[in-house]
C-alpha cells in the first residue's frame, strides 16, 4: 500500500520563497481569459512533472478536477482527505482519484470522482481543459482536467474519502510569493517540493506535495 513519507511536512524547513518570480496579471485569472488559453494552445513549458518514487507497485492512471469556482473572484475547490487513506493520508488534495475501465476518458475520470467524493455535480461543472500529466511519487499517473464551477452546488462529501471541504482563491495559489520550497532528506536521497499555506480564518491550510505541484505547473500556464 502507497504510504507516504513519515515526516511532519510542516517541519521541514523553508529553503526558499519563490517571490522574485513574476506574478500573473488579475486579468489573466479571469474565466474568459482562462478559456481562451486554453483554446489557443499556446506554447509553455510544464515546472513539474514528476516525483522521486517512494514505493514499489504498477503504476496506475487517474484524474483529478481542478474546480475553479466562480465567485467574486475563481476560488479552486479542494479537499482533505482523511487520515485512515492508505494512499496521501490527511493530505490537500483536488477531487480525483483512479480511472475506472468504464470512463471512456480522463475528464470523465475527473468528473466522476469530484461527483463521487464531494458530491459536484457535473450540470454545474465547465470543463475548460487539461494540464500536462503528473506522476506522483506513489506511482499514480494523473491528468489534471481544469473547469470552472457554476455557483449553487450543494456539495455531499463522502465521508469514507474525504474529510473537510474548501475553497482557496486561486490568485492566492498564482501568486509565487505564496510558494515555499522545500528539501528532505527521505530514503536515501534528497526529496524537493513545494508548499502554500494558506490562513482560512484560524486553520491553516497545508498545500504541499502534488496538489502544489500541479497548481506550480497552472501557475505557469498562465503567465503570459
Amino acid at each position: 500500500m502507497a504510504k507516504l513519507p513519515s515526516f511532519d511536512p510542516r517541519d521541514v524547513p523553508v529553503q526558499a520563497v519563490d517571490s522574485h518570480l513574476p506574478k500573473p496579471r488579475a486579468a489573466s485569472l479571469e474565466p474568459q481569459a482562462l478559456i481562451a488559453r486554453f483554446a489557443s494552445q499556446h506554447d509553455w513549458t510544464p515546472e513539474l512533472r514528476k516525483e522521486a518514487k517512494f514505493i514499489e507497485r504498477e503504476p496506475a492512471h487517474a484524474s483529478v478536477l481542478i474546480p475553479l469556482v466562480k465567485r467574486d473572484r475563481l476560488h479552486v475547490l479542494l479537499t482533505l482527505r482523511p487520515t485512515h487513506m492508505n494512499s496521501h493520508s490527511g493530505q490537500i488534495a483536488f477531487p480525483g482519484g483512479k480511472a475506472d475501465p468504464e470512463d471512456r476518458d480522463a475528464v470523465a475520470t475527473a468528473l466522476r470522482e469530484a461527483q463521487e467524493e464531494v458530491g459536484l455535480e457535473p450540470g454545474y461543472v465547465q470543463v475548460i481543459g487539461t494540464l500536462p500529466i503528473y506522476t506522483t511519487g506513489s506511482a499514480f499517473i494523473v491528468t489534471p482536467v481544469v473547469a470552472l464551477v457554476d455557483p449553487g452546488f450543494h456539495l455531499q462529501p463522502n465521508a469514507d474519502e474525504v474529510a473537510d471541504v474548501f475553497e482557496v482563491p486561486l490568485d492566492f495559489l498564482m501568486d509565487p510569493a505564496n510558494h515555499r520550497q522545500h528539501v528532505v532528506d527521505w530514503g536515501g536521497e534528497q526529496r524537493r517540493w513545494l508548499s502554500m499555506p494558506y490562513m482560512d480564518g484560524s486553520t491553516e491550510r497545508f498545500i504541499w506535495g502534488a496538489t502544489a505541484g500541479m497548481l506550480r505547473n497552472f501557475y505557469r500556464f498562465v503567465l503570459d
